[in-house]
């Protein structure tokens, strides 16, 4: 990942007087590759069909996804007119001048943040934060969460041994403590004539994934990126005693519970596990739980869908994934672009997006008394994206996040030094990046 590189170019928006494309165009949209993207396009034939344009996909795989985007953007090229980016970008792209500003466009088109799940607005739209400068639409809603084999777990004779080893019963975990008891038991357990294991988690180095896995853990022990009364100022609170136990429980958990060969696993390598059978207990964005539901070995009834759960204290956060879709500032086809984003803010095709596997942002759909039941894992949706909290989304954040990935495998992973000296490492090497930039 590179980080943005910022520029002088002039913060665009839209004219409040839009109109329709007179003529047809091919816009391209651009995103990372993975099962959503599949539904997208799907969708987007819709949108053909309602306004004479004709659509055109971009698709990178989610570990090159940042490097080759950002590094289109950077350039300024013309080959996205709409881009799907990550939330962290969002900083860097309104403050480098690459997305359009989409202000005067929503009013224009009585389009409103109000109509979207507070922090999804927040998480992948606004920039500054908790201001009303809107740089894209919520696109797609996305939490980091659990599943756990149901069917496991209510096998009589497992449920039996487990009692009788913790005295309790063996039921999806509400506290950290809990889920690790519950790794635990299962690691190294031989079920059906196979050796399991206790937990998939986050591990992987080269681009975000350790930071997202720990940091889904870290909240809820007390992690705060900078004290709420003090923007950027970070010691005590990165590296607060409640942040280190975090640090050491994640630790503790890859140490006693992961399968064979996990030093580098993300989102793929999650899936596998899971699907083949090799975990009882798997950490993974909601993304993955659509294609759960359906498999041959662990849909059907035999996974079960956990929200992140408790700290010591009681506290529960969890990790927001997802992101927003903007018109990219270099295109030649704003007018058709944004009519795709008039297009798709709209509830029925908000409400088709949910039907095959997208997760919508919007309230009239989340909200419907009928979506908590509409899917086994809509509630367990709902319910992880009203605790949601983001990593940096500052125009630097690849540098934050690559000093990240480094001080939470070297101690997680690699087992070099303490969960102390990671945090307080972190500190230092955030400081000096709000330093250069002249925030501190």
């Amino acid at each position: 990942m590179k980080r943005l590189l910022l520029t002088t170019a002039a913060t665009l928006s839209v004219s409040a007087a839009f109109t329709l494309s007179a003529q047809a165009e091919s816009l391209t949209l651009c995103w990372a590759a993975w099962d959503p993207a599949n539904a997208l396009v799907e969708l987007s034939k819709d949108f053909e069909a309602a306004s004479g344009h004709t659509m055109n996909f971009e698709f990178v795989p989610w570990p090159n996804f940042a490097d080759r985007m950002l590094n289109e953007l950077n350039s300024g090229g013309k080959l996205c007119d709409l881009m799907i980016g990550d939330s962290q970008w969002i900083g860097g792209a309104a403050e480098s001048g690459h997305y359009v500003k989409l202000n005067d466009f929503f009013d224009a088109n009585a389009i409103t943040m109000d109509a979207f799940v507070p922090a999804t607005v927040t998480g992948y739209s606004e920039w500054p934060k908790n201001t009303p400068n809107y740089w894209s639409l919520p696109a797609f809603g996305d939490v980091v969460g659990w599943t756990y084999r149901k069917d496991w777990f209510e096998r009589p004779e497992i449920a039996a041994e487990f009692k009788e080893k913790y005295g309790r019963d063996l039921v999806a975990p509400a506290t950290f403590a809990e889920l690790r008891d519950i790794a635990e038991f299962f690691q190294g357990r031989e079920i059906d004539g196979k050796t399991v294991y206790g937990a998939s988690i986050y591990t992987e180095r080269g681009s975000e994934g350790i930071t997202m896995g720990a940091m889904d853990v870290l909240y809820s022990f007390g992690f705060k990126y900078e004290n709420p009364e003090k923007p950027y100022e970070m010691e005590g609170f990165v590296n607060s005693p409640g942040a280190v136990a975090g640090l050491e429980f994640y630790k503790s958990l890859y140490d006693c519970c992961t399968l064979p060969g996990s030093s580098n696993a993300y989102m793929g390598e999650g899936i596998d596990a899971y699907k083949s059978g090799q975990v009882a207990l798997q950490m993974n964005f909601a993304f993955t739980w659509p294609g759960f539901e359906v498999d041959p070995n662990v849909g059907g009834g035999k996974t079960g869908y956990l929200v992140n759960p408790a700290g010591p204290d009681g506290e529960r956060f969890a990790q927001l994934g997802g992101q927003g879709i903007s018109v990219v500032a270099y295109s030649e086809k704003q007018d058709a672009a944004l009519e795709y984003i008039k297009w798709f803010a709209q509830p029925d095709v908000q409400a088709k997006w949910w039907s095959m596997g997208g997760f919508s942002c919007l309230r009239a759909v989340v909200e419907d008394p009928s979506f908590a039941s509409s899917q086994p894992y809509a509630q367990t949706f709902l319910d992880s994206m009203a605790i949601v909290k983001d990593f940096w989304a500052e125009p630097a954040y690849a540098t934050l996040l690559q000093d990240t990935q480094k001080r939470f495998h070297d101690y997680v992973v690699a087992g070099t030094g303490t969960a102390q000296e990671a945090l307080d490492g972190l500190v230092a090497d955030w400081t000096v990046t709000f330093e250069d930039e002249g925030k501190l």
